[in-house]
């Protein structure tokens, strides 16, 4: 129990809570003493009217009269407040009392306060008291305090006991609320702790009201779906690397076997040495490729980007590639609009090495017959370049493997080529702002990558 309560009270959520209770119990009871001070101000205000009324309406009977009519005035007026809570006093020149209820020779002109000690009414009561002279003669009419008294303690009283509900419902509100902020705030450490242990597959539960924890969560659960697409990629892409290496170190040293075993009786071994020299090659092209990717991932090559036009790169890519294609029983065209320029921001050197991995890919998984078409077009704010051909095309649930590092149609891994091609081709992309599309052509694929555009098409005119 009191670890519940040390970790309640370190709540950030329960502090903030508590702290907002504070401030609106401070307003409420500065709020309270205000609506008091006026309060008391007004009936004050209210009772002294009264008394200058009552002392107003005797008076005028002097004025009217003679003094027994005061005397007699006076003298009815106590009479008739049987409770005592109007009392008044006539008293001539020498302070001897002509009628009333009590002697107030020594009570000054004008307004005072005083206790009194009468029959019937309650020892020291306080009463509010007006003097003035009429006719030679010291009129007084006092009201008693004791109504105005206990209005002001009921009020307190009221306030008082409003101010320990609510500092009551704010704790205990603010405690249920901070418990409940406390328990989502949990649930995300305890994810966070999970995904620290291995378990990649935590995430944090919403409750689906839309705030700002839920918005966070969310935030935090996409992030986990990222680190673990990454960490399975990782896993993936080692065992792809053992797999891709294992085949070639296994070759090479067989060949180094056979080159030995040659030495040794004296044979030629230019050809097992030739043999080697194309597995190593092969094996540091895949790292060189690992290396290339990464370098091109951390942006190191964004100081080289300049406004260009890609038609050219487009063209250059389609002359080097036509006569490789021809040979291999496929054709390759290019179509640009003439004349006109398409100006993206970017690398040439990285630009053309993405148009050729796309190429080579359409060279070496299609069929003798395939045409190919490399293309310029622009939509909007964005220039396009598409490669597309008439092969047998990529099933549409590999498309969004087929950029993995590594990874290959072939499961069985003995096609040629790395899996590196179009990770290169994506990497190279996503460094220029690009998006890539796979179309089913039906038959065929269509490769479009899509280019922030630098301006507008710039058409040449003679």
């Amino acid at each position: 129990m009191s670890g519940t309560r040390s970790s309640l009270l370190r709540s950030t959520p329960f502090r903030l809570a508590l702290t907002f209770a504070f401030l609106f119990l401070l307003a409420f009871i500065l709020s309270g003493a205000i609506v008091y001070q006026l309060m008391s101000a007004s009936l004050a205000r209210q009772l002294d009217q009264s008394i200058k009324e009552t002392y107003s309406l005797i008076a005028a009977t002097h004025a009217e009269g003679d003094e027994e009519d005061l005397v007699s005035t006076v003298r009815d007026h106590a009479q008739f407040s049987q409770d005592k809570d109007e009392i008044f006093s006539l008293t001539d020149r020498n302070g001897n009392r002509l009628a009333g209820d009590f002697t107030a020779s020594s009570l000054p002109d004008g307004f005072s306060i005083f206790a009194a000690d009468l029959p019937g009414v309650p020892p020291d009561t306080q009463y509010r008291a007006y003097s003035g002279t009429v006719g030679g003669n010291k009129l007084t009419v006092a009201f008693s305090l004791s109504e105005t008294e206990d209005l002001e303690r009921i009020v307190l009283m009221s306030f008082g006991w409003a101010t320990l509900f609510i500092t009551v419902l704010a704790i205990g509100g603010g405690a249920v609320l901070a418990s409940r902020v406390q328990r989502r705030l949990d649930g995300i450490a305890n994810t966070m702790v999970d995904v620290s242990h291995g378990r990649l597959d935590a995430r944090i539960p919403l409750t689906g009201n839309g705030d700002d924890i839920d918005a966070v969560s969310a935030q935090v659960n996409s992030a986990l779906d990222r680190l673990s697409a990454l960490v399975d990629g990782m896993r993936e892409v080692s065992a792809n690397i053992a797999h891709d290496l294992k085949t070639p170190l296994n070759r090479l040293q067989m060949i180094l076997e056979s080159a030995a075993d040659k030495t040794v009786s004296g044979e030629d071994v230019s050809t097992e040495l030739t043999d080697a020299r194309a597995e190593s090659q092969q094996i540091n092209s895949t790292f060189d490729a690992l290396l290339r990717i990464a370098q091109i991932e951390a942006g190191a090559r964004k100081a080289r980007f300049v406004d260009l036009d890609v038609g050219p790169v487009v063209e250059t890519i389609g002359e080097v590639y036509a006569d490789v294609a021809e040979d291999d029983g496929k054709s390759l065209s290019t179509v640009i609009v003439p004349d006109t320029k398409w100006y993206v921001h970017g690398d040439r050197d990285l630009l053309m090495q993405m148009l050729a991995n796309l190429v080579e890919n359409a060279l070496r998984h299609c069929p003798p017959g395939t045409a190919i078409e490399l293309s310029v077009t622009r939509a909007g704010n964005h220039v396009l370049i598409h490669v597309r051909d008439n092969g047998p095309g990529i099933p549409a649930e590999e498309r969004d493997k087929v950029f993995r590092r590594l990874y290959r149609l072939d499961a069985s891994r003995t096609t040629p080529g790395s899996g590196l091609g179009l990770s290169l081709v994506k990497a190279v992309a996503d460094l220029h702002g690009a998006a890539i599309t796979l179309e089913d052509r039906n038959p065929g694929l269509g490769v479009t990558v899509s280019f922030p555009a630098v301006g507008t098409p710039v058409t040449s005119s003679f």
